[in-house]
């Protein structure tokens, strides 16, 4: 059964209460409370929230004897939570408690509503004794505001040679914060806390980069793999904690790379590849609770199947497992993908493959959403939103590297994808068109983009970009939640690396549904600023800028590339122009030089700020042996 927990919403953003009754370092205040009331005798719950049954799930009141369940709204009556049909709150004088606990956090105000109607000699609690300290609190004057719960699980492993790199910066101080600090704990692969420590930010846009290594010789730990939890406390504009994510190794063909996990657990997550052959395909389950997974908590399926095959293994509270595709699905074969059952019992899972050669690679998949359903609007708007819904990725140099996709459902109520390709060169001039029709939900339309290129002439420019995009020339529904995998290999080394995205409308002065979408405020979002995370010497990083449009726009960006030290300081900045409709592939070595870059520190780090236009930003590394890493870039 999946956690009846909400965790997101799209309207509103996401819950904080989960995150509240979750978090690491509550969750012992939380078990501590409950033994206390499970020897107090019978307990009231006076629910005026209805929070009850989500601080069930995650903490089990099994163990009380509850004497009944209160709520103040007439609506919920005739309902029934905790096994128990609840009742009107002024009916709880009358109810042989010798506690009441107030299912609630800021609770003095809910407490004085009903002091009167408390039975004689009841003691009353409330959530309020599991709260965390107020150190740990940007706004202590609301505990559930969503800044005290600046929250994220990071994938971290530091194992058998295998190293991890999580970078950001402090784009919070860009929004009025200061003395922001980051409270960390590495929790090892049983749940169990390996290291737990708190880091202050300088009061600047500066790098923040936690290596695994650092964390092992500071905490004299030996090998691990789990998830680093990191809480961002004092800060302002955002309530996510942002990251890239490096994995690498002791040898060069381990590179690889993906980003933040996005912080709110689903009950589905699509666009996990199958294996090919030689391959295996791992799926990190990270049990995101102080609650257990249960035995076939967690199942596989074939996208656009209704057999699920469920995991029979118990996963610890924050505890993490490897799970195999193989071990469910043993014929799951490439191009097929796999839906991913996972009833919120984790947020944005990683997935690793390990190929024939030994090479990895990572990536993660994506929120399959339940609250969609097809939007007649959006073939009728083509008209006036151009080219709408796009889903831009690059097509990287075709002399060294192949570039190919797959369309994933991404949706429950999408049965159909009516979907094209459109291939553009730099300067962004259309280069080939593949239609793929309308894709039915179990369809698996793989595509190399090589025999297209190699039958229109290739690409003059030397790289480009593809963009899916609707296409209703064979029938299909639409709802905007257009998804793919973009996979690119190294000819020469075989070193492989996968990444995916959705779609967004991209630069017009219309809007619809929020879109084109603003991270800082209301759509439509037409401007720009990446964060481009740099290796280390002697590692190069690549960047790929596209300038899609939906409607007619500026006919070039007006983009900056400014390089910043490890503290922040500005160290040198570049100023490009990118065509409409086209990309730019570049390598910051080219563009700052190496010496420059080292110079700059660790934790150094590019800012792509654009004014005029929205861009769409992919980065990687580029390591020895033909090795790489390619994901898309996040903002802020």
């Amino acid at each position: 059964m999946a956690l009846a927990i909400d965790t997101f919403n799209n309207a509103t953003g996401g819950q904080a209460f989960f995150k509240a009754i979750g978090h690491p370092a509550a969750a012992p205040r939380a078990d501590a409370l409950i033994a206390r009331l499970a020897g107090s005798g019978p307990v009231a719950i006076y629910d005026p929230n209805g929070l009850a049954a989500a601080f069930n799930e995650i903490h089990s009141l099994d163990r009380l004897d509850i004497a009944g369940v209160f709520v103040q709204a007439l609506e919920d009556l005739g309902a029934t939570r905790l096994g128990h049909q609840v009742l009107p709150v002024t009916d709880l004088a009358g109810c042989p408690a010798a506690t009441v606990l107030i299912v609630a956090f800021d609770s003095e105000r809910l407490t004085a509503h009903v002091r009167h109607l408390l039975p004689d000699g009841a003691e009353v609690v409330s959530l309020d004794e599991m709260c965390l300290p107020d150190s740990f609190l940007t706004n202590p004057g609301r505990y559930l505001d969503p800044l005290n719960f600046a929250t994220n699980f990071a994938f971290f492993r530091d194992q058998d040679g295998h190293r991890t790199t999580v970078m950001t910066a402090n784009y919070w101080v860009g929004y009025g914060a200061k003395n922001i600090r980051l409270w960390c704990r590495l929790i090892g692969e049983n749940g169990d806390t390996l290291a737990e420590w708190e880091d202050a930010l300088a009061d600047a846009v500066c790098g923040v980069r936690i290596d695994s290594r650092d964390v092992r010789k500071r905490f004299a730990l030996d090998d691990f793999c789990g998830q680093l939890f990191i809480h961002a406390i004092g800060v302002h504009g955002h309530d996510v904690v942002k990251y890239a994510l490096d994995t690498w190794g002791d040898t060069a063909d381990r590179l690889s790379c993906t980003h933040d996990a996005n912080a709110w657990p689903s009950d589905l997550y699509a666009g996990l590849p199958a294996p090919q052959d030689g391959e295996d395909v791992f799926l990190w389950v990270q049990n995101s609770h102080p609650c257990p997974i249960p035995a076939r908590g967690v199942g596989l399926n074939l996208m656009g199947r209704e057999e699920v095959t469920w995991l029979d293994r118990e996963i610890p509270p924050f505890g993490t497992y490897a799970l195999n595709t193989r071990e469910l699905l043993p014929d799951a074969a490439w191009p097929a993908q796999i839906e991913v059952q996972a009833g919120k019992y984790f947020v944005r899972p990683r997935y690793e493959i390990d190929g024939p050669s030994g090479r990895r690679r990572i990536a993660h998949v994506n929120v399959e959403r339940a609250d969609l359903r097809a939007d007649p609007k959006i073939p009728e708007l083509s008209n006036l939103l151009g080219k709408g819904y796009v889903l831009p990725a690059p097509v990287l140099p075709p002399d060294r590297f192949s570039s190919a996709m797959l369309p994933t459902p991404m949706a429950t109520c999408q049965t159909t994808l009516p979907v094209a390709l459109r291939v553009y060169d730099a300067a962004g001039k259309e280069a080939h068109v593949h239609r793929f029709g309308c894709l039915g939900r179990s369809d698996s339309a793989w595509l190399s983009l090589d025999g297209a290129l190699a039958a229109n002439g290739g690409l003059p420019s030397g790289s480009g970009h593809m963009e899916l995009v609707y296409d209703f020339a064979d029938g299909g529904e639409a709802d905007g939640w257009l998804h793919a995998i973009f996979r690119y290999e190294d000819r020469g080394s075989g070193h492989m690396a996968e990444t995916s995205f959705g779609a967004h409308v991209f630069n017009t002065a219309l809007t619809y549904n929020r879109e084109p979408q603003s991270y800082a405020g209301p759509a439509p979002g037409l401007s720009t600023r990446l964060f481009l995370r740099l290796g280390a010497p002697p590692m190069d990083t690549m960047c790929h800028l596209i300038y899609s449009v939906a409607t007619e726009w500026h006919a070039h960006s007006d983009t900056s590339l400014t390089l910043h030290s490890g503290a922040g300081d500005e160290v040198a900045s570049e100023q490009v122009k990118i065509a409409a409709n086209g990309s730019l592939h570049w390598r910051v070595g080219d563009v700052f030089g190496l010496d420059r870059v080292a110079d700059a520190g660790p934790g150094a780090y590019v800012v792509v700020r654009d004014t005029t236009c929205r861009l769409f930003g992919y980065h990687g590394l580029l390591g020895g042996d033909g090795a790489f890493s390619f994901d898309h870039m996040f903002g802020f």
